[in-house]
């Protein structure tokens, strides 16, 4: 079976909970699916009894320690009254009698338990208590990294990108004019208008003001074409406007918003929410 993620992390904070209180006998496993918790780590057992013994909730101890997501403790475990018994085989197998389950917690969601154990029915002490809780927390903080980092790694859900947005919308406004039925081309020009709310409301969050130049709409059209690569003449007959036309438009959007080149323009008119 593949290891699962994480097992590396309990594996050591078991060895290091062993080392640091003498446990003749540590083990955990983390749950799969979110569901269901498998025994897959041990260290100091003689016996392969409990490996891979799968724990359900409400059920031993460990499944105690799942339901209530709180460490839990019996001192003589065949004979404790306050846990079902469904595992009394594989831990007497193992010869086992107080025993500690210690849940791992991540954002309120238990992921795993740890366990400590004698051999003989003695209370489990405060320092032994209190080291088993803190393996649990070397795990909590290893799973909780790994989450964040596996969230930064994962791609967005699939969909159109920003980039295929912008084609689009560039695309809109250079059939809006061409559309002879009114009606039609104010829904087009009304499609484009919420592309470019969107794209403002988002440039005004990141620079803290609002706003922008009052570009006109044939100055949008020429920038949307610019933005896609399109050169003056391609811009001219995708708008069907002459090149001298294009130019003035250009001139016109560029002064207003402070550019010098065709693609600073494009950059501005972006940052300022009049193109997506």
């Amino acid at each position: 079976m593949r290891e699962h993620t994480g097992s590396t992390e309990l594996r050591g904070a078991l060895l290091r909970l062993r080392r640091a209180t003498g446990l003749p006998v540590v083990f955990g496993g983390l749950l799969y699916d979110g569901r269901v918790l498998r025994i897959g780590e041990l260290n100091g057992a003689v016996t392969p009894a409990l490996r891979g013994l799968t724990i359900t909730t409400g059920s031993g101890l460990g499944g105690k320690c799942l339901a209530l997501a709180r460490p839990c403790a019996v001192t003589d475990y065949p004979s404790a009254r306050h846990i079902t018994h469904e595992y009394d085989g594989p831990v007497s197998a193992e010869g086992l009698r107080s025993v500690i389950a210690v849940p791992v917690v991540v954002r309120r969601k238990v992921r795993g338990v740890l366990y400590g154990a004698l051999r003989d029915a003695l209370p489990i002490g405060e320092r032994v208590f209190d080291a088993a809780v803190a393996a649990a927390r070397d795990v909590e903080q290893a799973l909780a990294v790994r989450d964040e980092v596996g969230r930064l790694l994962t791609p967005p859900a699939s969909g159109p990108s920003w980039e295929e947005v912008r084609q689009a919308y560039g695309e809109l406004r250079e059939l809006a004019p061409r559309v002879a039925d009114p009606e039609l081309r104010e829904r087009l020009l009304a499609v484009c208008g919420r592309l470019e709310s969107a794209s403002g409301s988002a440039a005004a969050t990141a620079s803290g003001s609002a706003g922008g130049p009052a570009l006109t709409p044939r100055e949008t059209d020429v920038l949307a074409a610019v933005a896609s690569g399109a050169t003056n003449a391609t811009a001219a007959a995708r708008l069907g406007l002459r090149p001298e036309t294009v130019k003035g438009y250009l001139r016109s959007a560029m002064r207003k918003l402070g550019a010098h080149t065709r693609m600073e323009a494009v950059v501005a008119a972006r940052r300022a929410g009049a193109l997506p």
